[in-house]
């Protein structure tokens, strides 16, 4: 190794070990193991600009094991990123930029959240995706708009987890060239070496997928390492893992142990793995010549964006309405025509809100470039396909369409690599009981707050024959429980189409759409009020023809139950007001005055949904409120399931009287 890289390597070596050091917290073995795979990528290869860490044509770098988030500080810093040293000083401590793992928008420069293993990894294949696509679809013969690679680093961890099996598998298939992982193969976990639980032939595993694979011997040998890069990068019609035989802890005394995993190294063995490197024990030492080398790179950093900001302006002097088009979609500018999608349904009478969606899509891919996404291969079900808009494939990626296989655990980290990408809303399908699949991806939407959009079908036990195995119960409640996710499950075809106008235009926060097998009827009725009040989640659809004794509050198939049994209290005497309430996050941003207005102080709520009860009292002020279901399901159809589980009109007015 030249001298000058050895500099930069330890420095980011021991700018990790001594973060961790300081906080008494974190992982210092991986950061002194890879620091040289992390250098060769940045000093290399790396297309970035500190100045302007969003640059859109920058090239995008993934930390899959989220846990060496020291090291991509310590990498970011001397970058010259916006993260001193006094915030490498402040790791793990509360108000810094500098969290256990990293952040996505709270950290320059990090371009996604990662923390649970193999998330990072398959969210690269969203990346890769964004940018063959953008690529496909802007690039024109000496205009290379969207030019740019996803580089990572990822971990034996990583590659043990099910969700990069399933990324890795639909990487291959895509023949996604400008996706580069170097693999830190140190053969160590937490328990121990990788053979007591990881003793498959990784390379084998991943030509089997379609990726290419090479390897390095050395991880000290940064030249190997970067002619290994180069060679991926000539393949471009496979991704690539390189992998990197690693020592956890590298040159310290507990190189090669398990112990140097999770803790901090100590004040001994840090000072003793110094001495061996020949560094001065000074924390957070950052030598000149390490300094001098990134620093020089600044000037030719800003003249990358500046050329690109030059080939864009010729770009749009040739091809203006192209140009035009991806400018609003690197700016996130979307425009949703409600009214034309409400036009869809002016004459239907029913309609599946599954299927009243899939009619929305096919008018929102005329009003949103942006648009794309796809299926767990369910879209016949999920009337997910954009029928104008092409498959993105191997062959072609100008498709909007994406066929993810059965991999919802994939798809929601790809949805989720698109969304921070930039340039896309994506959406994916599957029913709605196999949320949980797309549970930990939903998360990390959520948590990054970004706008990636779940189709979630088949939303309760009015699907039928299926069983209680597809039929949701305690689903929904489930994903209100996620903070920070918008969950809409909308009464009729007019609802949905608020529905996905409020998803396309919430750009801080995923959204989770629950739509049903069944026909509803399309309530043309109450248009005016459902155009002017759906988005804010809950509303007056029915007053009372006097002053109501009840509120009748009812989500998705079940508002036509409520409408029904309104009409049967009026028969008794009762007077009853019927709320729809698709979305609980929206009505909960709504303002004091309204929410009193929907919901008025001093009126009996009654609340009916097909689903678990618990969690309807912030609403109705008891569970003894609740027209709900808490068993698991049964086979049979649609209409049956209601009877049979009480979802008729006689019991719900039944037991409105009895609360009373």
């Amino acid at each position: 190794m030249q001298k000058i890289d050895q500099a930069c390597v330890n420095t980011l070596r021991f700018l990790a070990a001594d973060q961790v050091e300081k906080a008494k917290s974190g992982h210092p073995g991986f950061p002194l193991g890879t620091a040289p795979l992390m250098y060769t990528i940045w000093d290399r290869y790396m297309s970035y600009n500190p100045a302007n860490p969003n640059w859109f044509n920058r090239d995008r770098f993934i930390l899959s094991p989220g846990h060496g988030s020291a090291l991509l500080y310590a990498m970011l810093h001397l970058a010259g990123y916006d993260l001193s040293l006094e915030e490498l000083k402040n790791f793990r401590q509360w108000g810094s930029k500098t969290p256990g793992h990293p952040e996505y928008g709270l950290t320059p420069g990090v371009d996604v959240s990662t923390g649970p293993l193999g998330h990072g990894f398959a969210m690269g294949v969203g990346f890769a995706i964004a940018e063959a696509m953008l690529a496909g679809t802007y690039n024109k013969p000496d205009f290379p708009v969207i030019d740019h690679y996803t580089y990572g680093l990822t971990s034996d961890g990583d590659l043990m987890e099910g969700v990069s099996c399933e990324a890795a598998s639909l990487a291959g298939t895509l023949g996604l060239g400008k996706l580069i992982y170097l693999y830190d193969d140190n053969k160590i976990t937490i328990e121990g070496d990788t053979s007591i639980a990881f003793t498959e032939d990784v390379e084998a595993r991943f030509k089997a997928y379609g990726w290419q694979v090479l390897r390095v011997a050395d991880s000290e040998d940064v030249e190997a390492m970067a002619a290994a890069i180069k060679e991926a990068q000539a393949d471009t019609t496979h991704p690539s893992l390189i992998i990197v035989r690693t020592h956890i802890g590298f040159g310290s005394p507990k190189q090669d142990s398990p112990s140097c995993h999770g803790e901090p190294l100590g004040a001994d063995a840090l000072a003793a793995t110094k001495e061996k490197a020949g560094w001065p024990q000074e924390m957070f030492h950052v030598p000149a010549e390490a300094k001098e080398h990134f620093a020089a790179k600044l000037p030719a950093c800003a003249k990358a964006e500046a050329d690109w900001n030059a080939l864009m302006d010729d770009y749009k002097a040739c091809y203006p309405e192209l140009a035009a088009e991806l400018a609003d979609r690197m700016a996130g500018k979307i425009n949703v025509d409600l009214e034309a999608l409400e036009a869809l349904f002016k004459e239907q009478t029913k309609s599946a809100t599954r299927a009243s969606s899939g009619d929305v899509i096919q008018k929102l891919a005329e009003q949103v470039p942006a648009l794309v996404g796809g299926s767990a291969d369910l879209g016949p079900s999920n009337k997910t396909v954009m029928k104008a808009g092409g498959y993105f494939s191997k062959l072609d990626h100008k498709g909007r369409n994406i066929h993810f296989g059965v991999r919802e655990h994939a798809m929601g980290t790809v949805l989720n690599g698109l969304a921070l990408h930039g340039g896309f809303v994506p959406f994916g399908g599957t029913f709605l009981v196999f949320a949980d699949f797309l549970r930990p991806t939903i998360r990390m939407a959520a948590l990054m707050g970004i706008q990636s959009i779940f189709v979630l079908t088949h939303d309760s036990i009015a699907l039928g024959e299926d069983g209680p195995t597809h039929q949701p119960i305690e689903t929904t409640m489930g994903l209100r429980l996620i903070p920070n996710v918008s969950v809409i499950r909308p009464a009729d075809a007019l609802e949905t189409a608020v529905a996905w106008q409020q998803a396309c235009l919430n750009k801080t926060k995923p959204t989770c759409l629950l739509l049903s097998r069944q026909n509803l009827p399309v309530m043309h009725e109450y248009a005016a009020v459902i155009h002017e009040n759906a988005a804010k989640g809950a509303y007056v659809l029915s007053p009372a023809k006097e002053t109501a004794k009840v509120v009748l509050i009812g989500t998705g198939s079940e508002v036509e139950l409520a409408l029904k049994a309104q009409a049967k209290l009026a028969e008794e005497g009762i007077d009853a007001s019927v709320v729809s309430m698709p979305s609980w996050d929206l009505f909960d941003a709504q303002s004091e005055e309204y929410k009193e207005s929907v919901l008025p102080a001093g009126v009996t709520k009654f609340a009916v949904e097909a689903g678990v009860p618990y969690g309807w009292s912030r609403y109705t002020g008891s569970e003894k409120n609740v027209l709900g279901i808490t068993t698991f399901g049964a086979s049979a159809p649609g209409g049956v399931m209601l009877e049979k589980y009480g979802f008729t009109v006689d019991n719900l007015v039944a037991k409105v009287k009895a609360v009373l």
